[in-house]
Parts: C-alpha cells; sequence; structure tokens
C-alpha cells in the first residue's frame, strides 16, 4: 500500500516542522544543562507550563490552512503536482511559531547559569578577632563594662567591613573557636553579641593558647595580609603554650598580632603591658593601651589603617541571568515570520 503525502500533507507539514524546530530549542537549551559542571536552574519554573502552548500553536496552523478557502479548478491536480518552495512557508512559519512560544516561554522561567560567572576578586585582609573572656573583664571602669564595651566596638568594626574575612576566638582558662573565617557578617555579629561571662571557665587567662588557636584559623589562608587583634584587660596565667611561643610562630608564618589592652590597670599586678608590647612588635604589629571606650575604637580604627590590603577570591556561588539569549532569539524569529507573511506569503482577498 503506497502512503500519499499529499492527502496527509496538511498535518505532515506543520508538525514535522514543529518538531524539527523543537528540535532546534532543544539545541539551543540542552548544552548548558547537559555539559560538566553544569549549574543551570530556572528562577521561575512554573513558567515552563508555558510549553503546553507549543501543540495549541501547531493545532491552530493545520486547522487554519483546512479550513481556509479554496479555488476549484479542473487542473488542481496538475498545479499541485507542481509545487514551488512558496508552498512550503505556511507549515514552516506554523513552526516558527511555536518555537518561538518555546523560547518566550524558556526566557519568563528565567534560566541561570552559574558557571558562566567569573571568580570575584576582592581587596581585603584575613584576620581573626581575638576576645578576652576572663572573670575581669565585668570591671565597670568602662561604660558598661571592659566586655560590654569591647563587643560594642567590637560590632562596630564589623559592620565597617566590605571585603575582609573574619573570625573569632574566646578565651579565658582556654582558648576556643567562636567562628571560623567568614564574609558572613550578621552570623559574625550575632555571635559576639550573645557574648556573656561565665559561658567558659573565666579564672584565668591563657594568651598564649588563644593566639595559638587564632593562628591556626589563619594558617591556610591564602591572604597577602593576615592579622590577629587581641583584646585582653590581664598577663597570661594559663594554658599550655606560652605568649612568646605563640608569637614566635606568627611571626614565621607571616602573621602581624596586634594586641589591645583595656580597662585602667596601670597599677594593677595582673598586667603585663611589656608583654602585649613585644609580642605586637615580634610580628610587626602594633600595641594599643585603652584606658576608656574611645581610645579602644580609636585603637581598631588604627589597626585598620596599618593594615595591607591584599586580594582574596570571594567563591561564593553567583548565577548569571541568561533568559536574554532565549528573548533574543524569539525576537529574531518573529521579526522572520513577520516578513515571510508580509513580504513572500500573500493571500488572494
Amino acid at each position: 500500500m503506497n502512503f500519499d503525502w499529499r492527502r496527509h500533507r496538511f498535518w505532515l507539514e506543520p508538525v514535522g516542522c514543529a518538531i524539527g524546530c523543537l528540535l532546534v530549542a532543544l539545541i539551543v537549551v540542552a548544552p548548558g544543562f547537559l555539559r560538566p559542571g553544569s549549574g543551570m536552574r530556572f528562577a521561575n519554573p512554573w513558567f515552563l507550563l508555558g510549553l503546553l502552548a507549543v501543540p495549541l500553536v501547531v493545532a491552530r496552523g493545520v486547522l487554519e490552512r483546512r479550513t481556509s478557502g479554496c479555488i476549484v479548478h479542473p487542473l488542481a491536480a496538475v498545479m499541485a503536482a507542481k509545487r514551488g518552495w512558496r508552498t512550503w512557508i505556511p507549515p514552516f512559519s506554523t513552526g516558527l511559531r511555536a518555537l518561538i512560544v518555546a523560547l518566550l516561554a524558556l526566557a519568563l522561567a528565567r534560566p541561570q547559569d552559574s558557571t558562566e560567572r567569573s571568580a570575584v576578586n576582592v581587596e581585603g585582609i584575613d584576620l581573626v578577632l581575638t576576645l578576652d573572656l576572663s572573670g575581669s573583664m565585668a570591671t565597670p571602669d568602662m561604660d558598661p563594662t571592659r566586655l560590654g564595651a569591647a563587643k560594642d566596638v567590637v560590632l562596630d568594626f564589623i559592620a565597617r567591613r566590605k571585603n575582609d574575612r573574619i573570625g573569632a576566638v574566646v578565651f579565658a582558662e582556654n582558648a576556643y573557636t567562636l567562628c571560623p573565617l567568614t564574609l558572613d557578617y550578621t552570623i559574625l555579629s550575632q555571635m559576639v553579641a550573645g557574648l556573656e561571662l561565665g559561658v567558659i571557665d573565666d579564672k584565668a587567662t591563657a594568651i598564649g593558647n588563644a593566639v595559638g588557636l587564632a593562628i591556626n584559623r589563619l594558617r591556610d589562608s591564602k591572604a597577602k595580609s593576615r592579622a590577629i587583634i587581641l583584646v585582653t584587660d590581664g598577663t597570661s596565667n594559663a594554658g599550655n603554650t606560652s605568649p612568646e611561643q605563640a608569637a614566635g610562630f606568627a611571626r614565621l608564618l607571616g602573621i602581624r598580632i596586634y594586641t589591645v589592652l583595656v580597662g585602667q590597670n596601670e597599677r594593677s599586678a595582673q598586667v603585663n603591658p611589656a608583654l602585649l608590647r613585644d609580642m605586637a612588635e615580634q610580628t610587626k604589629g602594633a600595641f594599643f593601651n585603652a584606658v576608656d571606650r574611645g581610645e579602644l575604637a580609636s585603637s581598631f580604627h588604627q589597626i585598620l589603617d596599618a593594615l595591607e590590603k591584599s586580594i582574596i577570591e570571594d567563591h561564593g556561588v553567583t548565577y548569571a541571568e541568561v533568559f536574554g539569549r532565549y528573548l533574543l532569539a524569539a525576537l529574531m524569529l518573529a521579526l522572520l515570520d513577520l516578513a515571510l507573511t508580509l513580504f513572500v506569503v500573500r493571500r488572494i482577498p
């Protein structure tokens, strides 16, 4: 049995053309999803339901051709046998419109590609805030206490940062990591704001352990400038690492230590300004003696001015909008369809 394609051309032509156009659409879209490491996603996936309109466009084209007016002619068979290239334009136009609808649906779904981003290079430093939580930090010679003033100044310091990766270590009789290096200043600020005396054993001050732990936080950092800001009001009287040893390790690794002695404790036997000054000098940092809240804030501003800027790479995932490529393709095809309709395919009234 021979298949007469002419009897079924009203279905075969537009459907075949529509399938071809959809294959073209897949060629445009699929590479973004199938290549290794692709990070494609849709921000508005519900708009993909618009793809259901593609078969409706094809059906409309078929019905339009089947119900269009015809001229009865005795030589119709002969005329049909001599089909010119223009006779293929209507089914091609149907497929073209189906492709336009598909591309518009994809564009409205807002495809995004994480693999098209470039690494974001920003200027900044890597530093660890090292805060004393020993019992003497409750002394009210600062407003409201030494710890309260230190927390306020540290929070203001964090709020002013933009590109610095900051971590935090707290210490008393021993040292603990409060937060690793991060660019998430909101989380870091919440952790610092929640600090209170008594959360760790506060009967002693292990400065060496605290600096050693801060060094470990910075050991693998690739930043050109790495620093430790040590805020304390006492001398080291606990821990299994001496402050001198910790400062020596920092010097070998090129990590600067900025020491800040807080409180009006010049006559107290529980402080050792010479030790803090020596730690800073060994590591090419600086020593500050802050006797009030204003001097404490000023010391942090001076530390920032002294720190050398470096380049670090932000590995945070970002997505690039790529819907424009589909929107542009739909616009170009729409112009092509309009040109065919106006200048090539002309209907007799």
